[in-house]
């Protein structure tokens, strides 16, 4: 992660009530220096746009978050607007004392004003009501922190796009410029020939060390032909020291009929390994589904599954996702671990074979694209159930928060592509954020 700049600007007028001004300033500084390891915060509260402009000298901001201590109007957060081009944040104070008495901080009207100047400029922005000590506060702002953390770290980012999406799945092609346009994320492209070649020049003591490192995470790597165990093994060398050298963060890559037919052996287990060394590795060529990947990895800390969806259970109100075995050995249920075994269809191992882990609170997304090639985020929240494996190869269940019924049926008719990330954690607020910071569209399930 690149060092990531988060402002503090309180702004307000002299005239409201100062002491509980101070109290909110005092808790809120408090509590953002908490969850950002690199907060920017003045000494006092900014009552006037002199001592606003003096703070704005001192910060270069990734993102800025703007509370109204007290009432302020739209030239404060004009002056904000014409230094910084960065994500905002804008935060309004709870009233402290509802009393019949004096109007303590105005706040809420404040952010009338600022909101009113966002829209005009053409702004897009964030906004969160409450009080410094409200868990619903801390989880927002947390949540477009991480976001803006996203978005900034994607400008460092260099995805691996590795060969060609077979027939009938150009959904997840991708090119240099719109992916950069949109995202920042920089796109570099070879040919699988180019990785079977490397992985072809590496001799059986070569690759030792990488075949033991498979074996300590892969139950029943024995069982698999010694001749495909091993160029499983210089598969893994050569993706991994590939994206080593070439600060490779995420890749999609092509995985048949090449790897079955020029080369003998499937990539599924090698993508498996990467997943689990935090690179998000997509099969089917699929940029986009990879794309997701890293996305739900970043903002998780944890390796994301990638699937289809092939099975709708209305009565446990759950979707199965799954595909021939690539999932990261670390979402492999507790009881029967990573287990390998030979693909579904080929015939030929070895691939990952189980069902994923529970967890009680997950994400299903897809970064997708409308007819008119304009980008949109897939998002429904819910959990992964304790669920043995499903079907032969990598498999989990996610039950939904909201009606499987429709959201499978307008997923359909709203022409979704048939790839999926699903994430472990919620991280639909983050998303969302997310998704507004970058101008596209967010289609909620």
């Amino acid at each position: 992660m690149s060092n990531f700049e988060c402002a503090y600007i309180p702004v307000g007028v002299p005239t409201f009530h100062l002491e509980s001004a101070q109290r909110e300033f005092e808790k809120s500084v408090k509590m953002l220096s908490s969850i950002c390891d690199n907060l920017k915060s003045p000494d006092e509260m900014l009552l006037s746009t002199d001592k606003l402009n003096k703070f704005l000298q001192k910060i270069n901001p990734d993102l800025v978050i703007v509370q109204n201590i007290t009432f302020a109007n739209s030239a404060y957060i004009s002056e904000i607007l014409k230094r910084f081009d960065c994500p905002v944040i804008l935060w309004t104070l709870r009233e402290p004392v509802i009393d019949g008495g004096r109007l303590r901080l105005n706040s809420l009207t404040g952010a009338f004003s600022a909101g009113n100047a966002l829209k005009n400029l053409g702004r897009n922005f964030e906004y969160v009501f409450g009080s410094p000590d409200e868990n619903n506060v801390i989880k927002a702002i947390r949540s477009v922190i991480a976001a803006a953390r996203l978005k900034k770290d994607m400008k460092s980012l260099t995805f691996l796009q590795i060969g060609h999406t077979p027939q009938g799945f150009g959904f997840g092609r991708a090119t240099d410029i719109e992916i950069l346009k949109t995202f920042g994320v920089t796109l570099n492209s070879i040919e699988s020939r180019e990785l079977i070649d490397i992985a072809n020049s590496f001799s059986d003591d070569d690759i030792k060390e990488y075949l033991e490192r498979a074996d300590n995470q892969i139950n029943g790597l024995e069982k698999i032909p010694e001749k495909n165990r091993n160029d499983f093994a210089k598969l893994y060398r050569a993706y991994s020291e590939y994206c080593k050298n070439n600060s490779i963060g995420a890749l999609s890559s092509r995985c048949w009929p090449d790897f079955f037919t020029a080369f003998g052996t499937p990539v599924c287990a090698v993508l498996a390994m990467l997943n689990d060394m935090n690179i998000a590795a997509a099969c089917e060529a699929d940029t986009y589904g990879g794309l997701s990947m890293y996305i739900g990895q970043y903002l998780t800390g944890k390796p994301t599954f990638f699937g289809d969806p092939v099975s709708m259970d209305e009565s446990e109100n759950t979707i199965t996702f799954w595909h021939c075995g690539t999932a990261a050995c670390s979402l492999a249920r507790t009881d029967t671990g990573a287990c390998a075994d030979i693909h579904c269809n080929r015939k030929i191992g070895p691939t990952l074979d189980f069902g994923c882990k529970a967890y009680s609170e997950a994400t299903v997304l897809r970064i997708g694209k409308k007819a008119d090639g304009s980008f949109r985020l897939f998002i429904t929240s819910g959990e992964v159930l304790d669920k043995p494996k499903q079907f032969s190869g990598t498999s989990l269940v996610f039950r939904t928060n909201n009606n499987v019924y429709n959201i499978i049926s307008n997923a359909v008719l709203d022409g979704w592509e048939p790839h999926f990330a699903v994430a472990y954690g919620n991280i639909a607020k983050g998303l969302k954020a997310f998704a507004n910071m970058i101008g596209i569209e967010v289609c909620e399930y």
